[in-house]
């Protein structure tokens, strides 16, 4: 009988070990990425869509940044799946670049959300024998950040009077 008992715990222990499903990834709140950028997403809609705020902490003349506006969508996930998404930041309010971002959204064992992203910023250039050095990659990974509710980007977005490039 011990042994039945045994074997039935272990094979619980192992459905939910294996079944990470369960815990959801939610794209809404507050993620700080490893350059310590913070990104505030709003509610994701039924549709998928959602917006929110960037303010990143780097920028490639070393200026101020503001808190830009972000447009994405989510990818409903399949079954067992983790939601993939996109979007773009407008860094209107100090460049003239836009950033589009793709990623995938996970949660570990311990429940820990972890967002993996890939992006391309596009810098204006004056003209077409610039354009070679208009684009960049890279790569981003945020983490949640929790918060007390309701939205705080505003209040960590400094005054400044710069206009200088991002970068994510």
């Amino acid at each position: 009988m011990g042994s039945s008992a045994f074997s039935l715990v272990l094979a619980l222990a192992l459905v939910a070990w294996v079944t990470p499903a369960e815990k959801k990834c939610q794209l809404s709140g507050l993620w700080r990425n490893e350059q310590d950028s913070l990104m505030e997403i709003s509610a994701v809609r039924d549709d998928g869509d959602f917006q929110g705020k960037y303010l990143t902490r780097v920028t490639l003349a070393g200026g101020c940044a503001r808190a830009s506006p972000l447009k994405g969508a989510q990818q409903q996930p399949g079954e067992g799946g983790w939601p993939t998404f996109a979007f773009t930041v407008r860094w209107d309010k100090f460049s003239n670049a836009t950033t589009a971002f793709a990623g995938q959204c996970f949660v570990d064992v311990a429940g820990k959300e972890t967002l993996t992203t890939m992006w391309l910023l596009r810098e204006a250039v004056g003209s077409l024998e610039e354009d070679w050095k208009a684009t960049r990659v890279g790569r981003n990974v945020f983490t949640r950040k929790r918060t007390p509710k309701g939205k705080i980007l505003p209040s960590l977005s400094p005054f400044c009077e710069d206009a200088s490039s991002p970068a994510p």
